[in-house]
């Protein structure tokens, strides 16, 4: 099984570089895009820009880009959103000013008006880098989609105050990439509206390094799922990501009583080599001291005790050869040994990464199932405090009416008072249509029949 490290990168724009050569520098970054990742978006025109980039609206080649929230219009996404997220703060924020050149009238603008605040905030997902895609060809990339689509679901999972307004992949570059454009919001301000734009309270170092973490394990596990692979992420270049030790594997032990077995087995062979050194010396100086026969020159005499030591070391030299022979298993062990590890460590990190994206997952839902449960319980409880408040002005209200019908039911002109208080509850808005007509109604009702003989007809359901 072959396992792949990835790269993944998640960068947020900032507005530290806006010196044109920073700006270069940027182009150049690992991802190997050509995405101006390094640009915040501080104003309209920015915004502006971005929306050509992203959309490719300068070429109008966009059949290798995909919209995966938002329209075709950055820009219109942007605005809408202002005003989904921050027209009510700024109406509350009005009706407490009293002079009016301190009043805000179109809260985007006023930002993008304003140096201090960004309009918006751009961020650039991408999982693998160039060497890795430059093998792959389209098809493989574009399933991309569904990992890219779970991103942008788990941001908003894990940062509910970062609201999206467009989210875009473009498979038009070296590595598929997904560029989010949203808009971070803070509550709460001592000065200004309730809800504001907040960049840098949503987005502080340690936050953004917590969500980056969060973020790169969902995505390698959204990979893998995804082209049924079992990849691993690389490692970040502060050494953040855990390593494992070799005894957390579950065939631990058994390689390690191996090894100690193989080890002993070297320890022999290496005595046995140091004595093969002193018998080959010995051998030497027998086949050196050999002395010719007499009848036969090329013969030569050998001693029996001579002979003995000669056997011995051939016997000797067929032992060590054994041991050599073992000696090569035991390599070949340690290379299997050495490459398992290396296997069981990446399988180990993918499937505790996968682990860990899941278990991510489900402390998500539950800390936000228990907002829910809170905001449902809230609700509860106004909604208990209003049906009070109701009852308590119909109640009320029914007092009223019942004070009016007594106080002017009795003669004809308190009854022509009666439908001139009527009629002017009406046109204040104090009473409804139909409760007019109702009153109407009883009027008439009361001009053709005696009050004091009739008086339970007149009673008003309202």
């Amino acid at each position: 099984m072959i396992i792949i490290e990835l790269a993944y990168s998640f960068h947020l724009g900032s507005d530290k570089n806006k010196k044109n050569s920073s700006k270069a520098s940027a182009k150049s970054n690992v991802s190997g895009t050509t995405s101006k990742s390094n640009n915040a978006i501080q104003n309209a025109g920015g915004l502006t820009k971005v929306d050509n980039h992203n959309y490719r609206k300068y070429d109008n080649k966009q059949e290798d880009i995909l919209i995966v929230r938002g329209t075709s219009s950055l820009v219109d996404d942007v605005k809408k959103l202002y005003i989904e997220e921050f027209e009510e703060a700024k109406e509350e924020y009005n009706s407490k000013q009293t002079r009016e050149n301190r009043k805000i009238k179109d809260y985007f603008t006023h930002v993008s008006n304003n140096s201090k605040n960004d309009l918006a905030c751009e961020i650039i997902i991408e999982l693998g880098n160039k060497k890795y895609w430059d093998t792959k060809d389209l098809k493989f990339k574009k399933k991309m989609t569904n990992v890219f689509k779970e991103q942008v679901v788990d941001l908003e999972t894990i940062l509910p105050n970062f609201k999206i307004a467009s989210a875009i992949i473009h498979y038009d570059e070296t590595s598929p990439h997904l560029h989010i454009v949203g808009v971070p919001i803070k509550f709460g301000g001592k000065n200004g509206m309730s809800k504001q734009v907040g960049k840098s309270d949503v987005f502080t170092k340690e936050s953004l390094r917590k969500l980056q973490d969060k973020m790169r394990i969902l995505c390698i596990e959204s990979f893998n799922k995804e082209y049924n692979l079992t990849n691993s992420l690389k490692k970040k270049q502060k050494g953040r990501n855990r390593d494992y030790h070799i005894t957390e594997m579950d065939n631990y032990m058994e390689m390690k009583e191996q090894l100690e077995k193989n080890q002993e087995n070297l320890e022999k062979a290496n005595k046995k080599s140091l004595e093969l050194d002193n018998k080959s010396k010995e051998v030497k100086e027998i086949i050196s001291d050999l002395k010719p026969t007499l009848i036969k020159k090329d013969n030569y005499i050998l001693k029996q005790e001579d002979k003995d030591k000669i056997e011995k070391y051939i016997n000797q030299v067929d032992k060590t050869n054994d041991e050599y022979k073992n000696i090569q298993t035991l390599s070949i062990t340690l290379n299997n040994v050495d490459t398992q590890i290396q296997e069981n460590q990446k399988e180990i990190q993918t499937l505790t990464e996968n682990n860990e994206a899941l278990q991510l997952r489900v402390d998500t839902l539950t800390r936000n199932n228990k907002v829910k449960d809170k905001q449902i319980k809230d609700l509860k409880e106004e909604i208990l405090s209003l049906r009070q408040s109701l009852s308590f002005w119909k109640d009320k209200f029914l007092k009223i009416i019942s004070f009016i019908k007594d106080k002017l039911f009795g003669k004809e002109k308190e009854r022509e008072k009666y439908m001139d208080v009527a009629e002017d509850l009406y046109s204040k808005k104090i009473i409804e249509e139909d409760t007019f007509e109702d009153l109407q109604y009883t009027y008439e009702f009361s001009k053709n029949h005696d009050y004091e003989r009739d008086k339970d007809d007149f009673e008003m359901e309202i």
